[in-house]
């Protein structure tokens, strides 16, 4: 059974896919990589590939996903599946942008619960912004990564390269996931990635934001299961 290797989203933790990991399990190991080495998409990406499986299934939600896209550059024949949920191929626009830098000043001049109570239900369904358990898991997540770890990663997230160019180089079963309400990463993100990925299959989880795995488990687990073993 091949192993499994979940890369986690901008200030979160394995409890991003806490869910996931025992409907995965099954069907080999499962692990969930740090995010708290390196500067860069691609130094974070590399970090990861070192405590590696020698081949893994592969799958990334929102910052998790612009990894796994580099780890698809730097090492395709490592990855057996590809699986991208809530996440895009695109690079940062200049608003995104801006409006990243001010949250890194923020959380570095003490900010960062703030700058957490602010963004977090932002990530989710209208339908589930007041949903507290949701909320605490969140917030949770972020306080383990900590301001610094925050600041590093959007300035990650603000130098990565545009990843179309190389989509359709992917040559691995691949599933492109995303909520039917991310406002974040839309869904017109999504079919774009399916669209330029060879045999890529789109799956848009109903009632959904960009926080799929946890709005909307039971979906999610299902769809990975499926990807998994097909």
């Amino acid at each position: 059974m091949i192993p499994t290797l979940l890369i986690p989203g901008l200030i979160c933790t394995p409890e991003l896919f806490a869910a996931q990991i025992p409907a995965l399990w099954p069907h080999g190991p499962v692990t969930v990589a740090s995010t708290l080495q390196g500067d860069s998409i691609a130094d974070i990406a590399a970090a990861i590939l070192r405590d590696a499986p020698a081949r893994f299934a592969l799958g990334g939600l929102s910052m998790g996903g612009y990894i796994a896209l580099e780890i698809m550059r730097q090492a395709p024949e490592r990855v057996a599946k590809l699986a991208l949920l809530d996440t895009s191929a695109r690079p940062d626009a200049p608003e995104q942008t801006e409006k990243r830098r001010g949250l890194i000043r923020r959380a570095r001049e003490g900010g960062y619960d703030g700058v957490l109570t602010d963004i977090l239900p932002n990530l989710l369904h209208p339908d589930h912004r007041t949903d507290q358990l949701l909320i605490d898991v969140m917030i949770r997540m972020g306080q383990v990564v900590g301001a610094e770890g925050f600041a590093r990663q959007q300035g990650a997230i603000i130098g990565r390269i545009d990843s179309r160019p190389s989509l359709s180089a992917i040559a691995v079963p691949t599933l492109v996931l995303v909520g039917d309400q991310d406002g974040v990463t839309p869904p017109e993100h999504a079919r774009e990635m399916a669209d330029a990925i060879p045999g890529a299959k789109l799956v848009i989880v109903p009632d959904a934001g960009h926080v799929s795995t946890l709005e909307q488990p039971e979906v999610v687990s299902a769809a990975l299961v499926d990807w998994l073993t097909a």
